[in-house]
This record gives structure tokens, sequence and C-alpha cells, in this order.
């Protein structure tokens, strides 16, 4: 027969004692054991091994589950906001446990939270409520790319938004390199601007956008200023590109993320350049 804390461990590293009672094991026993510091109480009722994950262990302790960008980052998903302290699925009347050092975001939303992190398709929802169209775009469309929503989950998930944001679902793109991507991507299209996504030019190589035939537009990452070789490479793209007879345009992280302004500026002016040739 597994012990208790085998038991817990097989269940993820954390239990409500309701089940491990269920499974046979008493109070008694579960007492027992956290006074022998064999398991932990998280808080009363939920039963975690040591090694359990601290963010399940901080969302288990405040009364829910992880979700919203806290989840997603657990998935290696592109989110935009900043870790800003780990938000937590309630359920829609739950009731939040006082606990040490609590920086918690509480989400009250329908359903049943488990023990643990909240599914991909419920974290994007909440991070739409949470922080909005653009974070839940970019998230949305580096989870689609990872593989983590199957087409039933993509439908879920735009049932559960409301009619006026659906858009954003219909749009979105499975094959989006970055977040940045994502970004640049939607902020144009509300510009009603057609890109070209993905384009693959001879002599070039892959572009992550073209505008109006000859104007390349590429969002690079943090990757590309950290490496030399990159940013040789990048360079030698664009020599090739202008030989061509293309133009191109390259922003970084903090430009799409914090100076929008000049971005769409800089897209706008060379395609008025574009379209007087």
């Amino acid at each position: 027969m597994l012990s208790p804390a085998q038991t817990i461990r097989r269940l993820g590293g954390i239990a409500r004692g309701s089940h491990l009672q269920r499974l046979g094991f008493t109070r008694t026993q579960l007492a027992r054991l956290v006074q022998e510091e064999k398991i932990q109480r998280v808080r009363a009722g939920v039963f975690a091994t040591h090694d359990l994950d601290s963010g399940i262990r901080t969302a288990a302790a405040h009364g829910g589950a992880v979700t919203c960008a806290s989840a997603l980052r657990a998935h290696e998903i592109w989110v935009l906001p900043d870790d800003d302290g780990p938000h937590v699925w309630m359920g829609p009347k739950g009731r939040v446990h006082s606990h040490d050092a609590c920086s918690c975001t509480s989400h009250f939303y329908t359903g049943i939270p488990p023990l643990g992190y909240a599914p991909v398709e419920i974290a994007l929802v909440h991070l739409r409520r949470c922080a909005g169209d653009e974070a839940f775009f970019a998230a949305y469309e580096s989870a689609w790319r990872k593989r983590l929503l199957s087409k039933s989950a993509r439908s879920r998930v735009r049932q559960a938004l409301p009619a006026s944001a659906r858009w954003l679902v219909e749009i979105a793109r499975p094959d989006a390199d970055s977040g940045l991507e994502s970004l640049l991507r939607l902020r144009t299209h509300i510009l009603g601007i057609h890109l070209d996504c993905q384009v693959v030019i001879t002599g070039v190589g892959k572009v992550d956008f073209v505008l109006g035939g000859r104007l390349i537009v590429e969002a690079d990452g943090k990757e590309n200023h950290d490496s030399e070789t990159k940013r040789h490479n990048d360079r030698a793209r664009d020599a090739a590109a202008s030989a061509l007879g293309y133009e191109t345009l390259r922003f970084d992280y903090a430009q799409i993320i914090h100076d929008w302004p000049t971005v769409q500026a800089a897209i706008l002016g060379a395609l008025r350049r574009l379209r007087a040739r």
C-alpha cells in the first residue's frame, strides 16, 4: 500500500484531505505526518509534498488554482504583462485564505478551480479580463504555436469571450514566432494595413512581414541584441533585401512595447514612400 506521501506525490504533489480519506487515510494519520514533517499542510484540508511547485503552493494557500499570466508563463507561453505576483482562480464565490506574504491577484470566475494550474484555455480567458485584448492575443497565438490549444479548445475560448472580442480569435494564426510579431500584426490590422506573414524571399530567407510587396518589417526579440552573430546576420539579410529592391524596417522589444507611436509613424511613412514611387 502506498504511503500518504507517495499518494500525494502521484496526485501531483498536492491533495485534499477529503480525497485522501476516501483512499483510506485517516485524519489522525495525516495530522501525525504533518507533525513529523513528512508532508505539509498548505491550508486546512489541503496537504502537499515538500517539493511541490512554489506557485501551486501559494495559489493553494490563497484558496485556488494558478491562472492568468502566472499559469501561462509556467507553460512558457509569451505573456505581455510584467510578472506582478501570483494570479489565482478562486471560482465564482471562493474564499480567500490568509497566508504569509500574500501578493496574489484573485480571479473570481465561473467553474471549480483544480489544485494546481488552470487549463491553458481558462487561463487565456482570465488573462483577457485581467490584462486586455493585446495581452490575450499575443498569448493566444503563442499557445497555439506551441500546440497547447486544440481546435475544440480554441472554440471554447472563443465562446467564453464576449461577442465584441471574438474577432481576436478569428484573426489569430499559429505561426507567429514571438509575441512581438503578434502585437505588431494586431496593431497594424487595427490600422487597416494588410501584412503578408512569414514570407520566404529568395536570397534573403524568411522574414516576419512584407507590406505593399516591397516593405519588410521585422520584430526583433531580445536575443537579437544579445548576439553579435545574429546582429551580423540581420545586417547581411537587410543588405541582400535592399539589393532586390526591398526596404527593411527593424523594431526591437522596447520600441514595440513602449514606443509604438514611433513604430507606427515609421511604417506609415515607409508605405507612403512606396506608393509615391
